[in-house]
């Protein structure tokens, strides 16, 4: 695998493609630095030089972009101080349930984890 930004790639994959395995990196952005950088988007990640690894790497650093750990720490920041100032979204985060309006009732097992179900326990009865 080659390195990008710090990330292992893909090599069999578009460069194009392989660039959206930086966190932080979508397809359109990635496409404007390999139009700012001026590399065929259809060229395989294990055909790279170093020249245009390096062109990528410093066309991302001059883009000021939040990449992998630091956009991490900033959306963890961000959800803490929601929980902080205790706004309804910091609360449906404290809780582990959706928090753009989504209905609970039914649905929202990812969000809400795996729960148990409470049932079946009675004794059961002995023949005399």
């Amino acid at each position: 695998m080659a390195r990008v930004l710090g990330v292992d790639i893909p090599e069999n994959k578009r460069i194009e493609v392989a660039l959206t395995y930086v966190r932080g990196i979508g397809l359109k952005k990635s496409n404007e630095i390999l139009e700012a950088t001026k590399i065929d988007p259809d060229i395989r990640a294990k055909d790279l030089s170093d020249a245009q690894i390096a062109s990528i790497r410093a066309h991302v650093e001059k883009l000021a972009l939040p990449i992998e750990g630091e956009l991490r720490r900033i959306v963890t920041q961000n959800i803490r101080r929601l929980q902080e100032i205790r706004s309804y979204r910091g609360e449906r985060h404290k809780k582990g349930l959706p928090a753009r309006g989504q209905r609970t009732s039914t649905n929202a097992r990812t969000r809400k984890g795996k729960r148990k179900t409470v049932g079946g326990t009675q004794k059961k009865l002995t023949k005399k």
